[in-house]
C-alpha cells in the first residue's frame, strides 16, 4: 500500500489516496501506522477519498483508532495533496468531512501548495463564557467551542511548565464530557498573539491542531483577549486566524508539507 507522510505545523500524519488504495479497516491501521516506533510514526491516519458532494472527502483516524469529525491541519495536508497531485485542478476548492463541507484557498508557489486558507465553518459555543469545572481536585474555568470537534480553552499564566502528559487524561475524559474533548492551553502574550498548547483527544499531546487553535482564537476574541485577527504560536509553527465577525466564519491560514512518500505491507505492522 502506497503512502505520503504530511505535516501541518509539526501535526503529522500518514496520508492514503484512495482514489487508487483500498482501506478496509482504517480504525485498526491508524493504530499500526501512528506507532512511532513498529509503524511509520504519526498523529493519526487520513484518507483522502472519492466525494459525491465535494471534490474530494477527508476521513481522519487519531492515533488510538477513534475516527474524528475534523482535523485543520490535516485538511490543509489534504488541500496540498489533491492540489500538488492534480486530483483537483483549481485553487478553490471544497472538501467534505464529518464535520460538514469546508472551502479551500490555496496559495501557489512554483505549481506546489504553499499556503492553505481553509473556511472552518461558523464556531459553536458549548457553555458558559467562562465554565468553572473541577479536575484533580483543583477548579479551573474554560470556554467550551466547537469547531465541529469539541474543544475546551482554559488560560494559563505560562504554559511552558505544565506536565500535559500527567495533566493531558483527566482533561480530555472528565464528566463534563462524554465524548472526550481536545484541550487547549493558551497563554495571551498581546492582542494579536497567542501561545498554545494542545493535549487532543485519542493522540495526546502534540505539536499543533488546527482546529484547537481556531477554537482557541474564537474564545480569546470572545472573551475580550484579543482583536478579531489573531497569531497562534504552536509547537510546530504558527497558524493565523481571523473571525469574520458580519458573515460568522472562521479562516485559517497556515503550511502545509508533504514530508516523504512510501509502501508498506499492512500485514507486517
Amino acid at each position: 500500500m502506497k503512502f505520503t507522510k504530511m505535516q501541518g505545523t509539526g501535526n503529522d500524519y500518514v496520508y492514503i489516496n484512495c482514489f487508487e488504495e483500498t482501506v478496509e479497516r482504517p480504525e485498526e491501521l491508524a493504530v499500526k501506522v501512528s506507532d512511532r516506533h513498529f509503524g511509520i510514526g504519526s498523529d493519526g491516519l487520513i484518507l483522502i477519498c472519492p466525494s459525491g458532494q465535494a471534490d474530494c472527502r477527508m476521513k481522519m483516524f487519531n492515533a488510538d483508532g477513534s475516527e474524528s469529525e475534523m482535523c485543520g491541519n490535516g485538511i490543509r495536508c489534504v488541500g496540498k495533496y489533491v492540489y500538488d497531485h492534480h486530483i483537483v485542478e483549481k485553487d478553490e476548492f471544497d472538501v467534505e468531512t464529518k464535520a460538514g463541507i469546508k472551502h479551500l484557498k490555496v496559495t501557489d508557489e512554483g505549481g506546489k501548495a504553499s499556503l492553505i486558507t481553509v473556511d472552518m465553518g461558523i464556531p459553536e459555543v458549548t457553555g458558559e463564557v467562562p465554565e468553572p469545572i473541577m479536575i484533580d481536585g483543583r477548579s479551573y474555568e474554560f470556554i467550551g467551542i466547537s469547531m465541529g470537534n469539541p474543544h475546551a480553552i482554559y488560560y494559563m499564566d505560562e504554559i511552558d511548565g505544565l506536565d500535559l502528559e500527567a495533566m493531558g487524561p483527566a482533561f480530555e475524559t472528565h464528566k463534563r464530557f462524554p465524548e472526550r474533548t481536545n484541550s487547549e492551553f493558551i497563554q495571551v502574550i498581546d492582542r494579536s498573539h497567542l501561545r498554545m498548547r494542545v493535549w487532543e483527544r485519542g493522540s495526546g499531546e502534540t505539536w499543533a491542531c488546527g482546529t484547537g487553535a481556531t477554537a482557541s482564537a474564537v474564545a480569546s476574541i470572545l472573551s475580550g483577549r484579543t482583536e478579531n485577527t489573531v497569531e497562534v504560536e504552536l509547537k510546530g509553527g504558527i497558524l493565523s486566524i481571523t473571525w469574520d465577525r458580519e458573515s460568522g466564519h472562521v479562516y485559517m491560514t497556515g503550511p502545509a508539507v508533504e514530508v516523504f512518500q512510501g509502501e508498506f505491507d499492512p500485514e507486517n505492522l
